[in-house]
């Protein structure tokens, strides 16, 4: 499918990476339908494309790839609108922000996708080891799966 990005320009999307927020994206609630865009093999960000607004992405990442251990605890019934009730059939992603050069993740926000229907839901977490502003990396550093130069 066609989607229109300001960014990018127009790109061929596979419906296969469209995700789906019933409730939409805190600060969004009326954006639903966004495509999930890699723009790089060696590259573990990618773009949060809305479907119907070019203008808005979000650049997203496995906030496993900076914080191994990351888990987003939630309650079965917040996952239940989204279909998943096995946690392995969930993908996490955090939203990136740049503050200077510094990258960091909204870990307090996460937005877990279940796979299997794409539908997904960002929730919000009163855990205090993570914050809203968890430094990932200074820009200028190249990330490559673990990789830095």
């Amino acid at each position: 499918m066609l989607i229109h990005t300001s960014r990018f320009g127009q790109l061929d999307v596979d419906q296969d990476r469209f995700i789906v927020f019933d409730e939409g994206i805190l600060g969004f609630p009326k954006q639903h339908a966004y495509a999930l865009i890699q723009t790089s093999e060696e590259s573990g960000f990618y773009w949060l494309q809305s479907i119907d607004t070019p203008e808005l992405a979000f650049v997203v990442c496995d906030p496993r790839l900076f914080v191994a251990d990351y888990q987003a605890p939630a309650k079965l019934e917040e996952l239940e609108g989204i279909g998943l009730s096995e946690p392995q059939k969930a993908q996490v992603f955090t939203i990136v922000n740049k503050i200077g050069d510094l990258l960091t993740g909204n870990f307090q926000g996460p937005l877990v996708v279940n796979v299997e229907n794409r539908r997904a839901k960002q929730l919000v977490l009163s855990d205090k080891r993570y914050s809203t502003r968890h430094p990932l990396m200074r820009v200028g550093q190249l990330m490559a799966f673990g990789k830095t130069a």
